[in-house]
């Protein structure tokens, strides 16, 4: 008897240990269950690039894993972060304490995602960016907690910037979003400008989703520049354009360059307005099979063709959900190893990886808007021009602020 209370209270205490080491190490699904919050511009000049749509491209991805991950239920939450750090820094950290949320999705404002980094650094919390451009969330910003999965600013001034000063576009006049996306596109482009013989000879930075664009495009039609550059997005680029159309920009010679253009903004306008205009992308739904199979079943299911947004939403989160399934873990540290060890190859990105400060390393693509004559029907918006191989594309870790990077 006493031989048998022995070996009980041995395998009690020895289940006891196993339970606190796995927990220790990470090596588990916390709460039994798998919880994901979206947190994105639902409402706001954002909303069409990513916003609710981009919520269903989360659920696809989860749909399309099977729901579970180890048996375990995948639930989603999601709030509209009103283009607002502090709305979205608040959001986070009540996930994180209360609801005890895993992996934040979405992030699209870079104000946004840099307040809503800080607070998942040093959590067990994983964050993964698609919605925003600014290159220093994976350079001075970076932190372990996160991943910047679709684009950024830097390809963004490579691919388009490079384009327009090589057809004769040598002086710029910038106008630029008031915020830390604007002001780290404005600087990645005239580092590229500068760099190909060009300068900038003036610009003037506007208010977050600004109605009227007048005074802006009269200041850039008085420079004299060869080129307006459009270091905004949204709603703000699409009311640029349409500003700048009205005051006969083109018309007069000046290039208008949108530097960060969605298929979204493209269809708002219409192939007749924006004909003829060069973008870089991270993604187009045309591009190739896999992706036009996996954006018929999201038209399927929204009506839109998606942005390169909506399909790193899904990319990302079926990369992070095979992370958590191979390591048994919902634990950031443990889930962005797996991630950064694995390849991609999906209907994003075909040998993509995730780098030591976090960028994802992919292929982007210089774009120029089809004619209206071109154009087969409404979503048929784009011809890709050339590649952009992503190890040209992306900041050198050479170059890199990162403190992760040794």
């Amino acid at each position: 008897m006493k031989m048998m209370k022995t070996a009980l209270a041995t395998a009690i205490v020895s289940s006891l240990f196993m339970g606190v080491t796995a927990h220790a190490d990470g090596h588990e699904i916390s709460d039994n269950e798998l919880r994901i919050g979206y947190l994105a511009d639902m409402s706001g000049t954002y909303r069409d690039l990513a916003g609710p749509n981009g919520e269903e491209a989360l659920k696809m991805a989860i749909e399309d894993f099977g729901g579970k991950v180890k048996g375990k239920n995948i639930t989603v939450t999601s709030a509209d972060d009103r283009n607002s750090p502090d709305v979205a820094s608040s959001t986070v950290r009540e996930w994180i304490e209360s609801d005890k949320v895993d992996m934040v999705q979405g992030l699209v404002a870079s104000s946004v995602t840099i307040a809503s980094t800080k607070v998942l650094n040093g959590t067990d919390t994983m964050g993964l960016v698609n919605g925003s451009a600014a290159s220093s969330i994976t350079n001075e910003h970076c932190t372990p907690n996160h991943i910047h999965w679709t684009y950024d600013t830097y390809p963004l001034a490579n691919g388009t910037a490079s384009a327009v000063v090589a057809e004769g576009g040598k002086s710029w006049f910038m106008v630029t979003a008031d915020y830390a996306f604007g002001h780290a596109l404005e600087s990645d482009v005239t580092r590229v400008v500068e760099s190909n013989g060009g300068e900038i000879v003036g610009g003037v930075r506007h208010p977050l989703s600004t109605d009227d664009f007048s005074s802006y495009m009269l200041q850039a039609q008085s420079s004299g520049a060869d080129v307006v550059g459009l270091a905004n997005a949204g709603g703000d680029t699409v009311n640029s354009i349409i500003t700048a159309g009205e005051f006969g920009l083109a018309q007069a010679g000046q290039t208008v360059a949108a530097l960060l253009l969605f298929l979204t903004d493209v269809h708002a306008l219409g192939a007749e307005t924006a004909q003829g205009i060069q973008l870089t992308t991270g993604w187009y739904w045309d591009k190739d099979e896999d992706a036009r199979a996996w954006a018929d079943r999201f038209y399927d299911r929204t009506g839109d063709r998606p942005s390169m947004v909506h399909a790193g939403i899904y990319s990302s989160t079926m990369h992070y959900l095979k992370g958590v399934e191979a390591t048994g873990s919902d634990k950031a540290s443990d889930v962005r190893a797996w991630m950064a060890d694995n390849e991609i190859n999906d209907m994003f990105a075909k040998g993509g990886y995730v780098r030591e400060d976090g960028r994802m390393v992919h292929d982007m693509y210089l774009a120029e808007v089809k004619t209206p004559a071109e154009s087969e029907n409404e979503w048929d918006l784009y011809k890709i021009v050339r590649t952009i191989p992503g190890d040209e594309a992306f900041r050198p870790l050479s170059q890199s602020k990162c403190s992760l990077v040794k």
